[in-house]
């Protein structure tokens, strides 16, 4: 009985992410399926923060400076929503209360001038 309780608090936990991810891509302007998919989801990231796609790379190589670079992603989706560092750093290390909590609000995504075309190049910002 207590492994059923236990697979089912898993499972809400993990449609609730799923759900969370899905709007807040979809209120920084992108699709909400692309919140959902591992990896791709880090560089849809990067573009709506405005960061350099190659970031990813060292993200999954050098694991320590993709810690790093995770929190200062989740800090720019913060400041992109009008939220403070406080909230994107909570985002990173508490994101199981911070990703709904921005999903269901009503929280706009307001920085727009960082994600305009998903096409750009990073030799093409300079």
């Amino acid at each position: 009985m207590m492994s059923l309780i236990v697979i089912l608090f898993s499972l809400f936990i993990a449609i609730l992410m799923l759900i969370s991810s899905w709007r807040v891509y979809e209120k920084a302007g992108r699709q909400g399926w692309e919140g959902i998919i591992p990896v791709y989801n880090y560089f849809v990231l990067t573009q709506i923060t405005g960061k350099p796609g190659w970031w990813i790379l060292l993200m999954y190589l050098f694991p320590p400076a993709g810690i790093v670079l995770l929190i200062i992603l989740h800090i720019e989706l913060a400041k992109g929503f009008g939220k403070s560092t406080g909230f994107g750093i909570g985002l990173s290390f508490l994101g199981i209360i911070f990703y709904p909590m921005l999903a269901f609000s009503d929280a706009t995504f307001k920085n727009n001038n960082y994600y305009t075309n998903p096409d750009i190049i990073d030799s093409d910002l300079t």
